[in-house]
């Protein structure tokens, strides 16, 4: 195959011919050449991209790799209605008139090869724009003797017009077997170690340039059709506006799975690196990943947010690829975790504020960085698994954390979900949240390692763009900018936190459905509150309350059928029972649920009746074919025995519906802590039916325990 900047040092020479009419017919456009100047960015802050410059997609890799083959199979998966497919020795030979182009084009002197080369990338760049389709481009970018003698043949033309460049980074087994079983092409032979030193030399220099001049460069080691075909698609259809569209749908997905699409009462927003911890977990993993692969002694991050790209979004889209290229990326992570050390004052205000507010304040990392990573840090090294983290990663994840996600995301707390938002950020990159948050805190870590443009960022925010924070001090005395603008406050102080947590209100989940006020509970209640009853008296009184509840309460919850019963007076009329009554198992909580769990099963006969002291004693063949189960106890108090069941049942029957049963409910155990997380992951699937809520906290001992009053065991107690 010959391309762009594919030809070989060995050919005849031959006649060169006169290229002034084809230099004017392959002049570019202003627009084209105006956006292939791109002016380097401000340090620290986002680029500006244009939209003038039309995709061009090359795909390079070294001789015999089969850049041709799919090529082929790309026309055909993607068509030619808005792809334009090219090679580049097909543009190169149009130039020329007769069947002896090539032949002429390879006499030329090395200068005049080259400014053809750049003549035909730029014409295919034109043919782009003109036709408005996506060019996608097989080129070489060196060629390799067996005596190591080196021919960069990509031209300036080159880099200014690619947008993306996929690498075929094949083994090299499979290259010389591919080598030597094409027949139509006569290529010297090359060892396996030296097709290597040409593919990784090729390959990195290759990426060295990308990275420095924009370009999104990925290699692949198994560039099946489907896969690239996949890439293709994502590289022309995601935008940066449809890359926050899936920052926000992924924000949706976890609210979701903690049922709080109802509202929420604050969430404090923090970064991760230089943040949570003095460190940068980017820095730390590919120091850590070098060791694994080899990068022409390349530092990533740096030559990838170092360039003329800076913190744009194709730079953060770049990161994400080259985590995708690591096979060894999850395996990493936590590797990676266990040098991270998380500021301690950190972790007691995530603790404390976990713990006053509950759910109704959640935590939540949002990292420019790797998400899983984070992910590891928190949940494995510090058991913080209730805070949900959104960050990069690798390029299959759907989208990257920009500063304008983290704004958006912020932005998305506020106005979708009612909350309060605290942001905490260190850098440039956190302005965007911190301008957005209703109470923004910037942290300030050691002198040495903080970042260096977020003064003069800081102080043009202040002054000039309204922007109202205060700031933490950590491992520093030095504060950033003066007390005045940016007031230096404290993670533990008192009115801090009573801040946070201050008008939070803690709110009943909708899945708990309870009868405190009514009048009937009222008079229910009076039995099994009354000292002096007690016994079989007091057992009846528990029945009652357990068949009433469910008539009034769970048939609303569950549902009723339709069934054909015979009349009084000779004729079939319709009556009903519980939806699916026969697929329902009623489970009583020894002892005290037991005597409620009968007043349920009287209620409802065809269902099956289980007792359990403990959560093991449950087997998957009780719920064999069910699809409801009913927990049924006299009292929840703080919940820890109804959650230990209803787990155990989740790891025996995930989708089963339970439906908890009890005649008194404490109100805490509902409004937060763990049964209240609970309630809120599982939604429909899980609903408490209580004849009543009480704020009072009291345990009952001996005489007061409800299982020691209904069977008279107060002795036991």
């Amino acid at each position: 195959m010959l391309s762009i900047g594919s030809f070989s040092s060995d050919f005849s020479d031959s006649p060169a011919s006169d290229f002034t009419t084809l230099e004017t017919s392959t002049n570019i456009s202003l627009e084209i050449r105006q956006a292939n100047a791109s002016a380097p960015c401000e340090p620290g802050l986002p680029a500006v991209e244009t939209s003038l410059k039309p995709i061009v997609i090359g795909v390079y890799g070294i001789s015999g790799c089969g850049k041709t083959t799919l090529l082929s199979q790309l026309k055909e998966k993607l068509g030619t209605f808005r792809y334009q497919f090219c090679e580049g020795a097909e543009i190169i030979t149009s130039f020329f008139q007769g069947p002896r182009g090539l032949d002429h084009f390879l006499n030329l002197p090395p200068e005049r090869k080259t400014q053809i080369r750049e003549m035909a990338i730029r014409k295919i760049a034109r043919d782009a724009a003109v036709n408005k389709t996506i060019a996608i481009v097989t080129g070489h970018f060196m060629f390799w003797s067996d005596k190591g003698d080196k021919d960069v043949v990509w031209t300036q033309g080159d880099l200014e017009t690619y947008t993306h460049i996929i690498y075929l980074d094949l083994p090299q087994e499979t290259l010389a077997s591919r080598r030597e079983k094409d027949i139509g092409r006569t290529r010297e032979h090359m060892s396996e170690e030296d097709l290597l030193t040409w593919k990784c030399f090729e390959r990195d220099h290759l990426r060295r340039r990308c990275y420095e001049a924009g370009i999104l460069f990925t290699a692949l080691k198994s560039p099946e059709v489907e896969s690239v075909a996949r890439l293709v698609d994502d590289w022309v259809n995601v935008t940066e506006d449809l890359n926050v569209s899936h920052a926000l749908a992924h924000l949706d997905q976890l609210l979701k799975k903690t049922h709080h699409d109802t509202g929420l009462g604050a969430v404090l927003v923090m970064d991760g690196d230089k943040t949570l911890t003095n460190e940068d977990t980017g820095n730390i993993f590919w120091k850590v990943a070098l060791n694994h692969q080899i990068y022409l002694n390349l530092d990533p991050l740096k030559a990838i947010f170092g360039s003329r790209g800076g913190y744009s979004f194709n730079s953060f889209r770049q990161v994400a690829l080259l985590y995708e290229e690591l096979d060894e990326f999850d395996d990493l992570c936590p590797v990676v975790a266990k040098l991270v050390t998380v500021y301690p004052e950190f972790i007691k205000f995530m603790e404390y504020v976990a713990q006053d507010a509950g759910s109704r304040v959640k935590v939540m990392v949002v990292t420019c960085g790797s998400a899983r990573v984070w992910e590891a840090i928190l949940h494995d090294g510090y058991g913080l698994e209730h805070i949900d983290v959104i960050g990069g990663g690798r390029h299959s994840d759907s989208f990257v954390v920009t500063p304008s996600v983290k704004g958006a995301l912020v932005s998305r707390l506020q106005n979708k979900y009612g909350a309060r938002v605290w942001a905490f950020g260190d850098s440039v990159l956190d302005l965007p949240m911190l301008a957005r948050a209703d109470k923004a805190i910037v942290v300030v870590g050691a002198e040495e390692s903080r970042s260096r443009s977020m003064e003069s960022a800081l102080m043009k925010a202040i002054d000039h763009e309204g922007l109202r924070a205060c700031q933490v001090l950590l491992e520093t005395t030095q504060p950033r900018l003066d007390a005045s603008r940016l007031p230096v406050i404290q993670l533990q102080d008192e009115d801090f936190l009573h801040s946070i947590t201050r008008g939070v209100t803690h709110s009943l989940p909708g899945n708990v459905i309870h009868l405190t006020d009514t009048p009937a509970a009222k008079v229910l209640m009076t039995a099994t509150r009354d000292a002096n009853i007690s016994g079989p008296e007091l057992r009846r009184a528990h029945e009652k309350i357990g068949w009433f509840l469910a008539t009034q309460c769970i048939t609303k919850v569950i549902g009723l059928e339709n069934r054909e019963i015979a009349h009084v007076q000779g004729y079939s009329v319709t009556g009903h029972s519980l939806h699916n009554e026969a697929r329902t198992t009623i489970i009583a909580l020894m002892r005290g649920g037991e005597p409620m769990a009968f007043g349920v099963n009287e209620a409802f006969p065809q269902a099956s009746f289980v007792h359990a002291k403990h959560a093991a004693d449950l087997k998957t063949e009780h719920f064999q074919g069910q699809e409801t189960v009913m927990l049924v106890d006299s009292v929840v108090n703080s919940g820890k025995s109804v959650l230990e069941f209803v787990r155990h049942i989740r790891g025996l029957q995930a989708e089963l519906r339970i439906v908890v049963v009890a005649g008194v409910v404490q109100e805490e155990a509902v409004v937060k802590g763990e049964l209240y997380q609970q309630l809120y992951r599982e939604g429909e699937r899980l609903k408490i039916v209580a004849l009543r809520l009480s704020k009072n906290k009291f345990t009952g001992k001996g005489g007061t325990d409800t299982g020691n009053r209904l069977f008279n065991t107060v002795q036991l107690g």
